[in-house]
């Protein structure tokens, strides 16, 4: 559980940096802070995902409630408008907590009410569910009703509404349920609900603002509109129920939906491993990335924001799938993927309306290999990934080898060249307007890594199946690559590798890309230079909570995230911390320094600042970015897929030793340098 007194409630500074997420598994999500002010545009109580897990629109913004005690009203919401917060109902927020969903408990003239928020699992349906939680007290008051007006936005996720005459007011009103159709194409929202009455209202709500939009240099001003309020009686102790859904729900089963959300998040940590609150919590927040694409699964980037991306997806992968044992589910993220391959091309992301997937990106690939590699460690499923994966990995490699997309194609000293002016293909994407912020033409260090890696697992994945014409290919691709990868990259006078080779003089900024040399699997590097690489980037780019993107003595570096688009794209990967950076570097570290208590020890002391970072920004999980300088605070997503995984992934095999490759006979897992 994590939860907040009256302290943390009552200070805005502390409450609005706190935000919770409930997700429904179909890339659909409810999220605000912990008093209810709604800070960004991606924030409100449906945000349903029409074409899952994309086409996400911002139906049901908020509830603004007021409870009546004889009379005298409470307003118990919380808004920014412009110059003044108002109401400030979080003054009678006595906790917050998130136990699994958000309870928000409220003390007004010695009455406790009792708010939970929680999302049904395959639906774009929410419930917010009011209980009384000193009912006998109720009992002394004439008048105890609880108002609600529902306030909705009916617009994409990434825009804002503002008032407009071409909205439908009308309210279709059956028992229990109320129905709106706002705007033609966009989803009917049903409102169920157990109210006495139904208001018709039709009002407008102008000018909220959003602090952090405002903050990322975007819209943050709004308007809502409220078709109706529905009114509650709280006395004898009567709960108050609303389900908002684009399905037409019945109130009455809101105890069984309760009960199936506990179940779903028990089961979610007890997958975890490792027992104890911190491997329990990211296996709980795994399971908020794994939604569905058509009849098979995928994972979001990211929340409030991304969709599902191929190089995120592939990345985050092991660690959300394969220690909890979702094996199922990484079999199906697996294979909708490979369906997905066009001209030897893993999908760079699948576009938020819903239009055919882009292809800009030379390491999703790569990355999906080293997948499958980590998934049959796991499973030891051989025959999957010879009946459906192998041939798509062999025509990937046929691709590489011949040109594919954006230059693409393995050069004559056998690795791998990539690029284009004004297109930026690795993970280090940044691009503002037709500025490229890092392009890294060429060969980047960790897309060599990462083929030399692609490569010796096929090697190792034909000898497997029989394939001795390819098992044979495959090592000699390897060993060309390995030769020239060690005479072109390794840079003396730093201790490590350079960034990017093109041609000309290569790129010696000290960055991240260079541990997947060390960290991946298959290395090529000699034990010597993995430990001087792992030095040094201990050295210059290790902080609490990731790596950085750019060592800090840089002339280039940005130590602050902040401004508008520009600004931001401008240090995304020139300073800023990533959070999934870590799992990879204590991975590394691990693997050149052994396994001892020592080491390991010294790796858990690394993850120290996390557990904490958990009851901060995104509740339960792990930011996307943090400030390259301290304090190094929070920035981007509030929960990032890879963030969690990469952290629960190195946890659990590095940290706690539980690892595929301490099984005997385990294929593919074994790591080592020579």
């Amino acid at each position: 559980m994590i939860q907040f007194e009256r302290e943390t409630c009552g200070n805005l500074g502390a409450a609005l940096r706190r935000e919770w997420l409930e997700t429904n598994g179909l890339g659909g999500f409810a999220s605000s802070t912990i008093i209810g002010l709604n800070t960004r545009r991606y924030h409100g109580l449906l945000v349903a995902a029409t074409k899952p897990p994309v086409g996400r629109v911002a139906l049901l913004s908020k509830l603004e409630e007021i409870l009546f005690i004889d009379g005298q009203p409470f307003e118990l919401s919380a808004n920014r408008y412009p110059g003044v917060v108002h109401p400030k109902g979080f003054r009678y927020l006595k906790q917050f907590s998130l136990d699994p969903f958000p309870v928000f408990t409220y003390e007004v003239e010695g009455i406790e009410i009792e708010k939970s928020v929680f999302m049904i699992h395959g639906e774009n349906s929410t419930v917010v569910h009011y209980e009384l939680r000193n009912s006998n007290h109720s009992e002394s008051f004439k008048d105890l009703r609880l108002d609600i007006r529902p306030l909705i936005a009916f617009r994409d996720y990434h825009s804002t509404t503002h008032e407009n005459a071409a909205i439908n007011p009308a309210v279709e009103e059956r028992p229990r349920l109320a129905t709106i159709v706002p705007y033609q194409g966009l989803p009917s929202l049903h409102t169920a609900h157990n109210a006495v009455e139904l208001l018709r209202t039709g009002e407008w709500y102008r000018n909220f603002e959003y602090d952090e939009e405002r903050e990322r240099g975007l819209d943050f001003s709004e308007d809502l509109f409220n078709p109706f309020a529905l009114r509650f009686d709280l006395r004898d102790g009567r709960p108050a129920t609303i389900i908002a859904s684009t399905e037409q729900r019945d109130v009455t089963q809101v105890a069984d939906y309760r009960q199936a959300r506990v179940t779903r998040h028990r089961r979610a940590v007890l997958s975890s491993p490792v027992r104890d609150w911190f491997g329990e919590s990211l296996a709980a927040a795994s399971a908020d990335y794994i939604v569905s694409r058509g009849e098979q699964k995928t994972v979001i980037a990211g929340y409030h924001w991304f969709g599902d991306w191929g190089r995120d997806t592939m990345i985050a992968l092991p660690g959300l799938t394969l220690p909890t044992g979702k094996h199922d589910l990484a079999r199906s993220i697996l294979r909708t993927f490979a369906k997905h391959v066009d001209q030897g091309m893993l999908p760079n992301r699948f576009p938020d309306a819903g239009e055919p997937a882009e292809y800009n990106t030379v390491d999703a690939t790569l990355w999906f290999f080293e997948a499958a590699r980590a998934f049959l460690s796991y499973t030891h499923d051989l025959e999957f990934v010879r009946k459906e994966l192998y041939s798509v990995f062999a025509d990937i490699i046929s691709w590489h080898a011949r040109g594919t997309r954006y230059g693409i194609k393995v050069d004559d000293n056998g690795l791998l060249t990539s690029g284009e002016l004004g297109v930026q293909l690795t993970w280090m994407d940044a691009k503002a307007g037709d500025w490229v912020v890092t392009p890294r033409r060429g060969k980047p260090v960790e897309i060599q890594a990462l083929w030399y890696n692609a490569l010796r697992i096929m090697k190792d994945l034909a000898g497997m199946i029989g394939d001795e014409a390819g098992e044979k290919r495959y090592h000699n691709m390897a060993t060309i690559a390995n030769v020239s990868f060690n005479r072109l990259f390794w840079n003396e006078n730093t201790g490590c590798l350079y960034d990017v080779v093109n041609g000309g003089p290569p790129d010696d900024s000290i960055r991240p890309n260079q541990v997947f040399a060390v960290s991946l699997p298959h290395s090529m590097l000699s034990l010597e230079r993995a430990k001087r690489v792992v030095a040094t980037v201990q050295e210059h780019l290790l902080t609490p909570y990731g790596l950085r993107s750019l060592a800090s003595t840089d002339p280039q570096y940005r130590g602050h995230y902040a401004g508008g688009p520009a600004e931001r794209d401008g240090a995304y990967h020139q300073g800023t911390v990533w959070a999934w950076l870590l799992g990879p570097f204590i991975t590394a570290y691990i693997k050149v320094n052994g396994g001892s208590e020592v080491t390991r020890a010294k790796a858990q002391g690394w993850l120290s600042a996390l557990p904490s970072h958990l009851a901060d920004a995104g509740l339960g999980h792990i930011s996307e970015i943090f400030d390259g300088d301290p304090p190094h605070r929070p920035r981007g997503c509030i929960a990032q897929a890879w963030s969690v995984a990469e952290i629960l992934r190195a946890y659990v095999e590095d940290v706690k030793g539980i690892h595929p490759a301490a099984q005997p006979g385990s294929p593919l897992s074994q790591t080592g340098l020579k």
